[in-house]
């Protein structure tokens, strides 16, 4: 396996610190955001890493140098316009050729066994699937809902928060199946089959919501979801940067891939 960390947002909500220090270097716990997922997917035995790059790439580039620091093999996807978060793909397309391949964040901190949710994705003969967290403030979010065996039946992709409004796909989903739905929120964590390079839009940027993952599911493709309940912090913006190297001071959390 191969996988993607995304890391070419410009991270607006935590400006000023990202004018001069891309989000993804932003320290927490002593090292760079980027670290968390980087060694959370060496932990699961995935070392040859794409990392797409466009804001302050450079510093990305000069910072996390190959990969060999931290034992894993990175390759830059240099993105001169941003891609999206599905475009992030499109260039990556004979690298992720042939192999399962992981998507991830650069700016969540997980406590995930990642090869429990790869095998939970091979059992089921999933083309993707998803990794879902049900917070208290689910309103906040596009609701993602699984059925019992955790197959994503339908996805419910915010418009708006006041008044909350919401996309669905599809628009109307059979009485039998909705009744029996479970929502959650998309973390951010994919793991897909090199088949659906093959259905990706060709015109970036795209969504990786609304431009694959949205259409796999009202297309009747094996598309499932994975409820973890662990340790589980994004950075969005200053007020949670801040409160997130707060709790590393003051308890930092046991993450199985540190130890």
């Amino acid at each position: 396996m191969k996988g993607l960390v995304r890391a070419a947002g410009v991270g607006e909500r935590l400006r000023p610190l990202t004018y001069t220090i891309p989000k993804p270097l932003l320290e927490i716990g002593g090292r760079p955001l980027i670290h968390y997922p980087l060694l959370m997917l060496k932990r699961a035995g995935v070392t040859q890493i794409a990392i797409n790059v466009h804001h302050l790439a450079g510093e990305i580039e000069a910072a996390l140098g190959n990969g060999s620091s931290l034992g894993i093999e990175i390759t830059y996807s240099r993105e001169p316009v941003l891609l999206g978060t599905g475009g992030a793909l499109n260039p990556l397309r004979e690298y992720f050729a042939g192999e399962t391949f992981i998507v991830a964040n650069g700016d969540t901190i997980l406590d995930l066994d990642l090869s429990a949710m790869v095998a939970f994705h091979r059992e089921r003969k999933a083309l993707a699937t998803l990794l879902l967290a049900r917070p208290d403030n689910l309103d906040d979010y596009s609701r993602i809902e699984i059925d019992r065996d955790g197959r994503i039946r339908r996805m419910r992709l915010l418009r708006r928060r006041d008044p909350i409004e919401y996309d669905d796909y599809p628009r109307e989903p059979g009485a039998k199946i909705s009744g029996a739905l479970d929502a959650h929120m998309f973390c951010g964590l994919m793991v897909a089959e090199p088949e659906v390079l093959g259905m990706l839009p060709e015109a970036a940027p795209w969504s990786i919501m609304t431009g694959l993952l949205a259409p796999m599911m009202t297309g009747g493709l094996p598309l499932f979801g994975y409820a973890y309940g662990g340790y589980f912090r994004t950075v969005d913006d200053l007020a949670s940067y801040e409160a997130l190297r707060a709790e590393f001071t003051s308890r930092s959390p046991h993450l199985h891939y540190l130890r």
